[in-house]
C-alpha cells in the first residue's frame, strides 16, 4: 500500500482551506464576487471599489470567521441578512442566486460527486443523495448549508452595496455599516455567552498530579489500538459486528466515553495522544495553520524509556503528529481502504515490532461522509471493519504478539446526520465506541460513570511503563484492569 505522497500531503492541506466552514466562507465570498465582476476586470476603478467596499465589509468577515453559530446558532444568522435588507436598498439579486448556485455545485456536484469518485471511488450518480445530505448537515465544514448560505449571502450583500456606491462616485454612510457590523457582534457574543452551553466540561488537573498508583512498570508488551474512524454508537450496536462485540463482552467497556470539542478528525487524535485539549495541544481543526502539537505525545513518552510506537493513518494525521506517522494514501476505492490499512498494518509489526501501534481505518468516516450514516451502506462498512479486525487479531495471534497484549476499539468521533457531520457534538457524534480486552483487562465489566478520550494518553503510558505526556490531563483507566480497583 502506497504512503501518502507530498503531493497529498499539500493536497489535503489546501482541500481543508476549502472543506473547514472557516476559511470557506471567506474564499468563497471573494471568489464569487470576483467571478460576477469578470466583465469589468479591466477596468481600474472596478478593483479600488471592490477593494474599499471589502474594506468597509472586513469586520463582517472577521466575525464570521471567529463564530461558528453551531447546531441551532445558525439559525439567528438569518436576523442579520433580514436587518440589512431592511436597512439597505434591495439587494443584486443576480449575484445571490449565483452565488447559491455556485454553492450547490461545489458541494452538491464538485464535491459530493466529482471529488469522493476520484477519490474514493463512488458513482457519479452521488450528487442525487448528496443534496439531501448537505441540507441536514450540522457541522463545521462548508457543506454546512444552513450556516454558509446565510453568511455568505450577507457578506455579499454589503459588500456589493458599498461597492456599487464607490463605484457612482457617492459618499457612503460608513457609520451605518460600522455600526451594523457592531450589532452582528453584539448578537454573537450573546449567543455564543448564553447559548452556547454544550460543549464538554474539561479536566483541570494533569495526570501526574493527581494518579495516585504504582512506580512505573509495564503491565503490557504492547497495545494496540483501532480507531474505527467515525464509527457512531448506536449504529454500531445496529450493525453486524459480531467479532467487537464479542471483544467487547470479553473485556471491559466504557459506556459513556465522550469525545473532545471540535469532534474533528486531527482534534480528537490530538487530544487522545497526548490526552489533552486543543486550547493546549493548539490543534484546533483539520485545518492545521501551525504543523505539530505543541505538547509531548503518548509517542515521545515511549521514547523515554526506550520504547516505540507508531500512528498508521492518512494524511491528515501527519499534520499534528508529524513523522510518528506512517502515512498512508487516502486516495483509493472505498471498498479496499480498510483492507490495505490492515494489510499495512501487519506488515509495520512484522518488521517494526512497536511496543504500541494505533491503527486507524477510515473506510466508515468516508461512507458516512459520502453516503450519510442512516443508510444500510455506513452499518455495512462497520460490518467489513469488523471482518477485517478479526483477522488481524488472528494474525498477531499466530505470531504470539497477543499474550501479553491489551487491545483497545474506540471511534475518534461519531457522526451527525447530513453529510456524516462532526465537529460541533451534533446528536449522534459526542459519545463513541470504546473497549478494552486482553489479559490484564477485566472481563465482563461495563462502566457506566462519563470518560473523556483524554484518557487514552495516559493509560497508554500506564500499560507501556512510560511516563505520562507532559501535559496529560485524563485519569488513567484504571476501572478496566483487573488488578486495581
Amino acid at each position: 500500500m502506497k504512503k501518502a505522497s507530498a503531493f497529498e500531503i499539500v493536497a489535503a492541506r489546501c482541500w481543508n482551506m476549502l472543506n473547514e466552514g472557516k476559511p470557506f466562507t471567506p474564499i468563497f465570498t471573494v471568489g464569487v464576487f470576483v467571478l460576477y465582476h469578470a466583465g469589468v476586470w479591466s477596468q481600474g476603478e472596478f478593483w479600488s471599489s471592490a477593494g474599499v467596499g471589502l474594506l468597509v465589509t472586513l469586520p463582517l468577515f472577521v466575525l464570521y470567521y471567529i463564530y461558528d453559530f453551531p447546531l441551532f446558532l445558525r439559525n439567528y444568522l438569518w436576523l442579520p441578512l433580514v436587518a440589512a435588507l431592511l436597512i439597505w436598498e434591495r439587494p443584486d439579486l443576480g449575484l445571490s442566486f449565483v452565488a447559491l448556485g455556485l454553492f450547490y455545485f461545489f458541494t452538491v456536484y464538485f464535491w459530493g460527486t466529482f471529488y469522493y469518485h476520484l477519490r474514493i471511488g463512488t458513482s457519479w450518480w452521488n450528487f442525487t443523495r448528496f443534496w439531501k445530505l448537505v441540507l441536514k448537515n450540522s457541522d463545521s465544514t462548508s457543506g454546512n448549508a444552513q450556516e454558509q448560505m446565510p453568511k455568505f449571502l450577507l457578506l455579499l450583500y454589503v459588500w456589493d452595496h458599498y461597492y456599487t456606491l464607490f463605484r457612482a462616485d457617492q459618499t457612503p454612510d460608513l457609520w451605518t455599516g460600522w455600526g451594523f457590523a457592531a450589532g452582528v457582534l453584539v448578537l454573537s457574543f450573546i449567543l455564543h455567552r448564553y447559548l452556547f452551553d454544550w460543549k464538554p466540561a474539561e479536566i483541570e488537573t494533569y495526570t501526574r498530579d493527581t494518579f495516585q498508583g504504582r512506580p512505573l512498570e509495564r503491565v503490557n508488551d504492547k497495545v494496540i489500538v483501532i480507531v474505527v474512524d467515525g464509527m457512531r454508537k448506536e449504529r454500531f450496536e445496529e450493525a453486524d459486528a459480531p467479532f467487537m462485540k464479542k471483544l467487547r463482552a470479553e473485556g471491559t467497556e466504557y459506556t459513556q466515553m465522550e469525545t473532545v470539542y471540535p469532534a474533528r478528525t486531527v482534534v480528537c487524535f490530538s487530544s487522545m495522544f497526548t490526552g489533552t485539549y486543543p486550547r493546549e495541544h493548539g490543534i484546533r481543526s483539520n485545518m492545521v495553520w501551525r504543523l505539530g502539537i505543541r505538547v509531548e505525545s503518548i509517542f515521545d513518552a515511549l521514547r523515554k524509556v526506550g520504547r516505540k510506537g507508531r500512528l498508521l493513518g492518512i494524511a491528515h494525521l501527519i499534520d499534528s503528529m508529524g513523522d510518528d506517522v506512517e502515512s498512508v494514501t487516502a486516495v483509493m476505492h472505498n471498498d479496499v481502504a480498510d483492507r490495505n490499512i490492515i494489510e499495512r498494518a501487519k506488515r509495520i509489526m512484522d518488521e517494526q515490532n512497536p511496543d504500541l501501534l494505533v491503527a486507524q481505518l477510515i473506510g466508515v468516516d468516508q461512507t458516512g461522509h459520502s453516503r450519510g450514516v442512516l443508510y444500510d451502506d455506513y452499518t455495512k462498512k462497520i460490518a467489513e471493519a469488523d471482518r477485517l479486525i478479526e483477522e488481524f487479531v488472528g494474525w498477531l495471534e499466530e505470531r504470539g504478539m497477543m499474550q501479553n497484549t491489551t487491545l483497545i476499539i474506540c471511534a475518534d468521533h461519531g457522526q451527525a446526520d447530513g453529510i456524516g457531520g462532526h465537529g460541533h457534538l451534533d446528536e449522534g457524534e459526542r459519545y463513541v465506541p470504546f473497549f478494552l480486552h486482553g489479559p490484564t483487562i477485566r472481563r465482563g465489566h461495563r462502566v457506566d460513570d462519563k470518560h473523556s478520550l483524554v484518557s487514552m494518553a495516559p493509560t497508554l503510558a500506564y500499560l507501556l511503563g512510560a511516563p505520562f505526556p507532559s501535559h496529560s490531563r485524563g485519569p488513567v483507566l484504571t476501572e478496566a484492569l483487573r488488578n486495581e480497583k
